[in-house]
């Protein structure tokens, strides 16, 4: 109980650290130009199995029209499934579920995650009294035990959905190559810094339908002490809608890369395929 009361404590005065450096006072919003509801996005799986890459599974994220506490809202929706192949080795099924403001404002976070034996669950709701970033964080660890927090902040706070959906609005034409873009994060109950580094642009062409892409590249990336650690590499396509064409994910327990096999209902012209 103690060790659980400590990680608490620690996540909200980390929060609170950076609340005093952040500027932001949670004007949070940003227009959206590149989805909108209706878009739908499939993906197929690869992992990393002794040299050889295997299909994995698939993943979907689906993006519709929904109401939260009573006012529109944006569902983002993204499940991956392992297939029976890889099931052997390590279960996968994750369900990640965002509610965002049509400002892309997130509202709620759910993640509900089975990897290999271990199943958890991760909630956050976000609130805005007062011009401020009211964040409640519950977690429920492998073993069925649940443990809550509250934070205020006057930082901007997103989850990895909402952050995703909100990155895809972001004016390229600002970066330059190498650049490092700071956001903050909640996750296993608490807040943590997270970093964008801005690789460049660069074409990727998809092994299996030859589609050539423009695209932007971006790494999130962790710390161990000043040390970077890669956690995704993503290629976003070089046009409005800034679709995720490709992932690479750098995981406990090897590499896992996710390619765009279908794009269905995206907000503006496909501008960025090549051929």
């Amino acid at each position: 109980m103690k060790k659980i009361i400590s990680h608490l404590l620690a996540g909200c005065l980390a929060l609170m650290a950076m609340s005093a450096l952040s500027p932001l006072r949670a004007q949070c919003s940003l227009e959206n130009k590149a989805f909108k509801a209706g878009e739908n996005l499939e993906y197929q799986l690869y992992f990393n199995w002794k040299f050889i890459w295997i299909k994995a599974g698939t993943a979907n994220l689906n993006i519709s029209q929904k109401k939260y506490d009573g006012k529109d809202a944006l569902r983002c929706h993204l499940i991956t499934t392992g297939t029976k192949r890889t099931d052997k080795f390590f279960m996968m099924r994750d369900t990640l579920v965002s509610y965002i403001r049509p400002d892309l404002v997130p509202l709620y976070y759910r993640k509900g995650a089975l990897e290999g034996k271990r199943y958890y669950v991760d909630e956050v709701w976000y609130k805005y009294p007062h011009g401020r970033n009211e964040l409640r964080m519950r977690y429920r660890n492998s073993r069925g035990m649940v443990s809550d927090t509250t934070c205020m902040a006057d930082a901007c706070v997103y989850d990895m959905v909402s952050m995703l959906m909100r990155a895809r609005s972001f004016d390229p034409a600002q970066f330059q190559k190498g650049q490092h873009l700071k956001f903050y994060m909640a996750e296993h109950r608490k807040v943590k810094e997270g970093t964008l580094i801005y690789r460049g642009k660069k074409n990727f062409t998809m092994e299996e339908t030859g589609t050539e892409y423009r695209c932007l590249v971006f790494s999130f990336v962790d710390y161990e002490g000043k040390k970077e650690k890669e956690v995704v590499t993503f290629y976003v396509t070089d046009d409005d809608n800034h679709l995720p064409v490709r992932l690479d994910l750098f995981l406990r327990f090897g590499v896992a890369k996710a390619f765009l096999r279908k794009a269905e209902n995206v907000r503006n012209p496909q501008n960025a395929i090549i051929h």
